[in-house]
Parts: C-alpha cells; structure tokens; sequence
C-alpha cells in the first residue's frame, strides 16, 4: 500500500506513459523511488527525455496520498501491477497498463474470458449474433470483456448480463465518464455484473487516440477475440491484431457477402481465423478444466443418478454435443432424453447452451 500511490502519481504524469512508468521504476527500484529521484539523476536518465521536465513539473503540482483520497471519495478503485489482484493475462502482455481504475463489483482476475468487439454501426444480424454468443458463453461460464461501445460491444454486454455472467466494460476515457451517453443503464448493468476498467485517469474524455490503447486491454484480457461485424478499416480489425500479437486466438463470424461489414470477418477467416458459426466453435478450443469451476468428480459425489440419466451422461464430454448427436447415442426417445436432460441439468452435471447443444460439467 506504501507503493501505490506513488504509482498512481507516476502514471497519471503528463508525457510519460506506461512503458516510461515501468521502466522508470524498474531502474529506480520502486515506484516510490522512482517519485522521489534526484531531480539530476531524472534529467540525465537515458530515454526519458521532455518526460523528465514534465514528471518535475507534475511532482511540484501534486501529493500522492491526496490522489487516493479524491480516487476513494468518488468510489473508484485502483489496482497497480505489482499486486496480486492485477489480471495475470495482461501482465504478460508487451506493454501492461502499470494502473488500472475500476468501478464495479468484481475485477477480472483469474478465470476464463474471452472478448466480442465489432463495429458500432451493427446491423439487425450483426447485433443478435454478438448478444447470442455473449449469452451463450455466459451460460458456460465464462467472462465477456467489451468496449462498452454502441453496436457490437453494447450487444455483447447485454448478452453476458442475459446468459447470467459476468462481463467487463474497457474504457477509451475516465472510469466516471459514460460514453456514449445513452448507455448510463447498461453502465449501471455492466458495474452490477462485473466493473469498468480503463487505464486513463478518471476526468479523462474520450478521444480517438484513446481507442488503440483501450483495444490492447480488451484482447489482453482474454483468452481469445470474436470480430462480429466490422469494416475494411475497424478498430476491431486492430484488437483482432492485437490479440494475434499477444499470442492470443482470433474468432471471425461469417457474413452476407453484400454487407460492407462482413469484409473485416471475411479478411481474418481468409487469414486464419476460426469461423464461428455458434457458441460451440469458440468453447471447443479450449481446456474444459478453464471453463468450469466445480469439479466433474465432486458434483457428482453429491447427487443420485437413475440408470437413464447415467446412460445420457456417459455420451456427454466437456466439448458440446447437439440434441440430435446425443439421440443418436444412446438410442433414447425424445421424451425420455428431455427429461434426462432436464434432470442432469437441475443437478448441475451438464449445461445447456444455445442451439440445442450441451456440454458436461
């Protein structure tokens, strides 16, 4: 705690940045060093440069400990990157955002996300396959981070929210700035099941320069990035990029080829990206141990199967399943299968995911 408000003055210096932050503790040993270097040993700092006149100027204006009082008195959080609450995802990024304000009721932290940006002028398609998928992975447990943007991004919140789980806004401004305007209730929304994050101090506006900054976190967070939507020329054309400069995956939703908004899907499926035509695509590439958060062996430690319900369990794994592929199966009529299926769900031994698929737990 001794540490963080020096980080926090550190950051919120005008002309520094985040890799000058990092570096500039990293060299002094701690950011309360780093604050409080000689004024001589600051100007003569190799790569700082005009950043050491304005970090003088900034440490004469400001008290450190008087920034985490206004920060607390407007309910804003902060967590730096040397605390374990810090995602471990985005610190292993190239360039980590050293501070991180929030407002909400859960950080991201550990555990399984994935991220669903598109363009801001989403068609009817467009807007109900991003809140479809959100529900979906929702639904499975699994974390939705967005830009908090109109289209796409609103849409995949909504779907978090609507499947049950937990979802996170990025911010291009301040944490206590609601842009655009009119999502002050999915704000609320957002803040209720999960938290906005930005790393621009809070009294910042948003501005187009922002945006590329904001898009590195979306991706960092997660695990993989699903593009629904976007031009030629998109900012989430440059998230997908990001992510695949973060090593992380890249998921494109197919499109009318009329649509000028398929072309940047289009583009990254002809460059490698999955396609994803259901929730089912994006969940089967990965682990199921990321996605659950109860044990396969505890659960069913605690409940008492019939002979139907184990013979329906026996055909479901962790990767989805449809309705149709687990008739077939176990040779079950429909009655008798739905009812199953009800019970296994009610136990908490499978999920049922949109489309008519399910996966065990």
């Amino acid at each position: 705690m001794e540490e963080k408000p020096f980080w926090v003055a550190l950051q919120q210096a005008p002309g520094l940045g985040a890799r000058r932050v990092l570096q500039l503790v990293k060299y002094f040993g701690g950011a309360r060093a780093a604050w409080e270097a000689p004024e001589g040993e600051l100007l003569t700092l190799e790569g700082l440069g005009k950043g050491a006149v304005s970090l003088l100027n900034w440490r004469r204006q400001v008290h450190p400990e008087k920034i985490m009082v206004s920060l607390a008195a407007a309910g804003i959080g902060v967590i730096t990157i040397e605390e374990e609450v810090y995602p471990p995802e985005l610190k292993r990024i190239y360039d980590p955002p050293p501070v991180l304000y929030w407002r909400g009721s859960r950080l991201p932290g550990e555990g399984f996300k994935i991220a669903i940006v598109g363009t801001r002028r989403a068609t009817a398609y467009g807007l109900k396959v991003a809140e479809e998928l959100a529900a979906g992975l929702a639904e499975a447990g699994v974390g939705v981070v967005s830009g908090l943007a109109r289209g796409i991004d609103a849409a995949a919140h909504r779907g978090a929210i609507k499947g049950g789980g937990l979802t996170w806004g990025i911010l291009g401004c301040g944490v206590d700035i609601v842009y655009p305007r009119e999502h002050r209730e999915l704000y609320r929304q957002v803040m209720e099941h999960g938290a906005i994050i930005s790393e621009f101090p809070p009294g910042t506006p948003p501005d187009a320069g922002h945006f590329p900054a904001r898009n590195r976190i979306i991706s960092g967070l997660t695990a993989g990035t699903v593009v629904v939507e976007a031009a030629a020329r998109s900012g989430a054309l440059i998230t997908a990029d990001l992510a695949l400069e973060q090593n992380r995956d890249v998921f494109a939703v197919p499109g009318p080829i009329t649509s000028r908004y398929s072309q940047g899907p289009h583009d990254l499926i002809k460059q490698g990206a999955k396609l994803v035509s259901g929730v089912a695509d994006i969940l089967e590439e990965y682990e199921p141990r990321s996605l659950w958060s109860l044990p396969r062996e505890e659960t069913r430690a605690s409940v008492t199967l019939n002979a139907i319900e184990e013979k329906v369990l026996a055909v479901l794994e962790a990767t989805p399943s449809h309705l149709d592929v687990i008739m077939a199966a176990t040779g079950l009529p429909a009655g008798e299968l739905n009812t199953a299926l009800i019970m296994l769900e009610m136990k908490q031994l499978i999920r049922r995911l949109p489309g008519g698929f399910y996966v065990r737990c």
